[in-house]
């Protein structure tokens, strides 16, 4: 047990031949003050610590020590407690996931643990749950997912999990790339996306990214049999929505170990020299997808820097897509700057959702479906 400030008031009283009254006067401070903290009932506060601490020489900071020392053993917060609900907090976002209907909302720490268990599809959170993904972001690519990131994932998996789709064979990707090129031709028929991947074996889903969590896409597999794709649709344009999808169909193909991607098309991407060579080959296979190269530095070479309005759609129609995919791929090569033809960047978020499992963007998707 800590001894209260009090005994050691006593001891420099004793040292000096001082009484509490003596005190009292020189800090200038009611006798029943000084009696009282002499006693243990009443704390010193930082002017009373400042006037002692001068009286004895000793300054301010040891009382108030003393004082906090003596008060915190006292103290009935169960400090275990306390710590295990911090290291929940640490595993995840636990206020946006109860917001989102991903957890249950509980004030009991038990219960808790046992959602975030139910969450993760752990027997335990002795240790972090694991995913295997990792992220592409500005700067060191191996770096760990954040919480938010990683919350963000799961909720991929556990949703893609649930999904049925045809048998997936890796020899018809041609044909679904091919599908898929059809249907990116025409904003309008984005919605037809999930149910042509389906049909080839991969399950599409949309969730929202958490606050904080800069993510476009992940590919993940269920098993060896199973890829799903997460999309964030945190940018609603054709070109970045069908350049990400691209980018994790590449990741699908070549059954690379799972990429969590971010700013695939944005502003924030990566030089290319910094890239991992897998996420440059999954780049170059998404532009390829639906602008074929050879195509686009034709077209380059011929018009740039000069692309108006004009040429850009005629281009895009001889190759039959859309001409915001082919403003994507030339901002994002540096012809042109991102605020150059922003209006031809068509929005499509509001017919890729109401066709996909999405989560978040207005939609919600009852726990108890899963």
């Amino acid at each position: 047990m800590a001894e209260s400030p009090g005994t050691f008031i006593r001891e420099e009283l004793d040292k000096r031949g001082w009484t509490q009254t003596d005190l009292a006067r020189i800090v200038d401070r009611p006798i029943q003050v000084i009696s009282e903290i002499v006693q243990g009932k009443k704390s010193i506060t930082p002017d009373t610590a400042n006037a002692i601490g001068a009286a004895f020489g000793t300054g301010a900071g040891i009382w108030l020590q003393r004082e906090a020392e003596y008060r915190l053993a006292f103290s009935d917060v169960d400090t275990a407690a306390v710590s295990r609900r911090a290291r929940l907090y640490d595993l995840a976002p636990i206020k946006e996931m109860e917001k989102r209907q991903w957890i249950q909302q509980t004030g009991d720490i038990e219960a808790l643990e046992g959602e975030l268990m139910r969450f993760f599809g752990v027997e335990s959170l002795e240790t972090e749950p694991q995913i295997v993904a990792s992220m592409r972001r500005p700067g060191d690519e191996t770096e760990p997912l954040t919480a938010s990131q990683r919350a963000w994932c799961f909720r991929v998996r556990q949703l893609g999990a649930a999904l049925m789709a045809a048998e997936y064979k890796e020899d018809r990707m041609p044909q679904c790339e091919a599908e898929l090129r059809k249907v990116a031709a025409y904003p309008q028929e984005a919605h037809k996306v999930a149910s042509v991947l389906a049909s080839f074996g991969i399950r599409l889903v949309i969730v929202e990214p958490l606050t904080g969590c800069k993510v476009d896409g992940v590919a993940i597999w269920r098993d060896a049999g199973s890829p799903i794709i997460g999309l964030a649709a945190r940018f609603d344009r054709i070109d970045n929505f069908w350049f990400t999808l691209g980018h994790e169909l590449s990741h699908v193909r070549h059954r690379d170990t799972p990429h969590v991607d971010s700013d695939v098309a944005g502003q924030l991407m990566l030089p290319v020299e910094m890239k991992s060579p897998v996420e440059r080959r999954a780049d170059d296979e998404a532009a390829q997808m639906f602008v074929p190269k050879q195509e686009l530095d034709s077209f380059i070479l011929r018009v740039g820097p000069l692309y108006s309005k004009d040429k850009i759609i005629r281009f895009a129609h001889r190759i039959k897509m859309h001409p915001g995919v082919v403003v994507g791929q030339l901002q994002s090569r540096g012809e042109m700057g991102y605020a150059a033809n922003r209006e031809m960047l068509a929005k499509i978020r509001h017919i890729v959702l109401p066709a996909t499992v999405t989560d978040g963007w207005g939609y919600t998707i009852d726990p108890r479906r899963l």
